[in-house]
């Protein structure tokens, strides 16, 4: 079995639509650490098309000109450009305070694709949340295919690793890979996630988030 290869989704897109219980529209694991994946899997992104570069922990702006997709241009823009800071920015910072803008971002693509529904709902009648559950156009499903063809494969390309890492960064490899029939899958991404440079900074953030919260 060979995993094909997404329809035109970035892979913030493809690991929210991991993420989401598709009848319910609730993250699979807490909703902070599945955004935090989602603003490492934009840092991938925008590597990979040249736009960025990592040096010693820190988010360098290489060439800040946009892609044509909101998503990945919405995460550029939110990172200063070479002639703001040619420093750059930490890594685990950016993923912390802009998981919630890349959220936004790829749900109002998946949204207009019909892939989400938005729902806003009120806990005890006052307090406002929102659902997302899955939308006419079926992408998750596929994307739930692509990824486990990609695991039974041994994860043979870059894209695919880097997706496994986020998952496993974010807590969801314990809900994509459940029981002790997956224990040497869950094993291998969460080596990956320590050495995938943008994973690393999403599990070091939720990490925190942990502690902070322990304590």
């Amino acid at each position: 079995m060979t995993a094909r290869p997404a329809p035109d989704l970035t892979l913030p897109e493809e690991l929210l639509l991991l993420g989401l219980d598709p009848a319910r529209g609730r993250p699979l694991v807490t909703g902070q650490f599945l955004r935090f994946g989602l603003a490492g899997a934009a840092l991938a992104d925008l590597e990979a098309a040249g736009r960025i570069a990592e040096r010693d922990g820190r988010v360098v702006v290489a060439r800040p000109l946009p892609l044509g997709h909101p998503v990945l241009d919405g995460a550029l823009a939110a990172l200063p450009g070479p002639e703001k800071d040619h420093r750059g920015v930490r890594a685990r910072p950016w993923v912390r305070r802009s998981g919630g803008t890349v959220h936004e971002l790829c749900v109002r693509q998946l949204t207009d694709r019909g892939a989400l529904r938005r729902q806003a709902r009120r806990a005890l009648g006052l307090f406002p949340y929102e659902r997302f559950p899955a939308g006419s156009v079926d992408l998750a499903g596929p994307a739930r295919a692509r990824f486990a063809a990609a695991l039974d494969a041994g994860l043979p390309d870059p894209r695919a690793r880097t997706l496994a890492a986020l998952a496993a960064a974010c807590d969801l490899d314990r809900k994509l890979l459940p029981g002790n029939g997956h224990r040497a899958a869950r094993r291998t991404v969460r080596r990956l996630a320590r050495t995938e440079w943008t994973a690393h900074a999403v599990e070091r953030a939720v990490r925190e988030t942990k502690s902070a919260a322990a304590t």
